[in-house]
């Protein structure tokens, strides 16, 4: 009986409940779309930061830098003199550690000592100058300013001067990262992906062997099997990476220990990446380090996080702020028209249900007969809202709309080079970098699992109101209507 009651007003009142339902659809999917669009900004960011630092990182412990007053930082470069008529070509490398003042490769082990530390591995930041060029009748120093013949004025390019001749030559200037290739899965390079060759393997920690990153290779014409020189050492380039998002985090990637011997910093590193035991956890292993290992800097991708700006932050912040609001308002306004909709239709229907009683219908079956139609109107309008919210999230995945993340960076460093501040370590640039980010809207079965619920306390409320309605009437009203 219950349900051919059910079945048969349903069907009778077919617009009223098609209103209900619509109004929870709307709802429902206004939540769905802010968060999937939600999560997937949250996604974008974690790409943005994952090409700062890499895979697996939870932060970094890096050293300020401390400038010395009265120096000039910029290399400084000394070649033979030649005859006017030489062709003979020179080269000169100047190899600068990059951003942070070093650390010893011990504070690596300190590090890793911590309580809920899981791993921690030493990386070192470099940036590489290299002049080529013919110099005749005299020699090229490096100076403070340009000067004829000088390789111009750009910013973070060397700038000097020709004394007593001419000069032909070229500026190449670009980074290197030492990573510690017995801990391949933690470090900047786990943010790029080999598209040629192969990555380094654990026994090459002494070896002369390269892995350059494709932007770079295609620049440089490089690829696997070509011939690297870096300061008079030749390294065989064994593979392409290619960053997975924004820049890469370094130019060239060696062996941590060829990369402190071409730098003359032997046992040094100037960041450490450090992955927690729990990641739940992190801020009490950023306290233990900061307290136990002084005079570093401890940054965690929270930290990086709010450095990030550009139309990606406004975005998340909108998402999560204004979206957020907006749906709660929405869902609240959704439950009470569904509500009173429930309640004035049980008001128009005096008279039916006071004669019910007046039939021997008790008030609790007048009331669970409202709330089982207002439950089936809930989960219409949860599976509209599915629907539609699914057909949102689609939309946003299938254009991608392309979002920008800039991330900041500090002075210091050449062009392409790594710099330090923020999470430390090759990723961040001299300049404020801009990332292109493809924004997606990713359903999980978690936000289907809340619609539903929402679709279920929809219905419950609207049954409630109306089955208050219901309990409150008495046969001698269905008298009153009639006349």
């Amino acid at each position: 009986m219950f349900f051919t009651y059910l079945r048969r007003e349903l069907r009778r009142r077919r617009k009223a409940a098609l209103v209900v339902a619509s109004g929870l659809a709307l709802g429902i999917a206004l939540v769905i779309v802010v968060t999937s669009v939600s999560a997937g900004m949250g996604k974008a960011q974690d790409k943005v930061l994952q090409s700062l630092y890499g895979l697996g990182t939870d932060m970094t412990v890096t050293k300020a830098a401390e400038p010395t007053a009265g120096t000039s930082e910029r290399p400084r470069f000394r070649f033979d003199a030649q005859d006017g008529d030489s062709d003979a070509e020179q080269s000169s490398d100047r190899v600068m550690v990059q951003g942070f003042q070093t650390l010893s490769a011990a504070t690596v082990t300190e590090v890793g000592k911590q309580s809920g530390v899981s791993d921690a591995v030493g990386g070192l930041s470099l940036t590489v100058v290299k002049v080529n060029g013919q110099f005749t009748r005299g020699q090229f120093q490096q100076g403070e300013g340009g000067g004829p013949g000088g390789p111009g004025g750009g910013d973070g390019q060397p700038q000097g001067e020709v004394q007593g001749g001419g000069a032909d030559f070229d500026v190449d200037n670009y980074s290197v990262y030492g990573t510690d290739v017995t801990e391949p899965a933690l470090g900047p390079l786990t943010s790029s992906k080999i598209t040629s060759g192969r990555t380094f393997r654990t026994t090459e920690a002494n070896a002369k062997v390269a892995v350059v990153d494709s932007a770079y290779a295609k620049e440089k014409k490089l690829e696997a099997g070509s011939k690297l020189t870096v300061k008079s050492v030749e390294f065989s380039v064994i593979g392409i990476a290619t960053a997975d998002s924004g820049d890469s985090a370094a130019n060239v990637y060696l062996p941590l220990t060829q990369a402190q011997t071409i730098a003359d910093a032997k046992d040094k590193v100037t960041t450490i990446y450090v992955r927690a035991a729990d990641s739940q956890k992190i801020d009490s292993v950023k306290s233990a380090i900061q307290k136990n290992v002084s005079g570093t800097t401890v940054t965690t991708s929270a930290d990086l996080a709010d450095t990030v700006s550009g139309s990606l932050s406004t975005a998340s912040s909108l998402a999560a702020g204004v979206g957020k609001w907006l749906s709660v308002a929405v869902l609240v306004a959704a439950f009470l028209v569904a509500g009173l909709l429930t309640s004035s239709a049980v008001s128009r229907r005096v008279r039916e249900f006071g004669t019910l009683k007046a039939l021997g219908w008790k008030s609790g079956r007048v009331t669970r007969q409202v709330v089982g139609e207002a439950m089936v109107n809930g989960l219409l309008g949860g599976a509209l809202g599915i629907a539609l919210g699914l057909g949102g999230a689609y939309a946003v995945t299938a254009v991608s709309p392309t979002l920008q993340a800039e991330t900041g960076g500090s002075a210091g460093g050449g062009q392409g080079g790594p710099v330090g501040g923020g999470f430390g370590g090759p990723g961040r640039q001299a300049a404020a970098r801009t990332l292109d980010v493809a924004l997606t809207a990713p359903v999980s079965v978690t936000t289907v699992a809340v619609a539903v619920g929402l679709a279920v306390a929809g219905g419950l409320i609207a049954g409630a109101f109306g089955g208050w309605r219901a309990s409150r009437l008495r046969p001698a009203d269905a008298l009153r209507r009639v006349e």
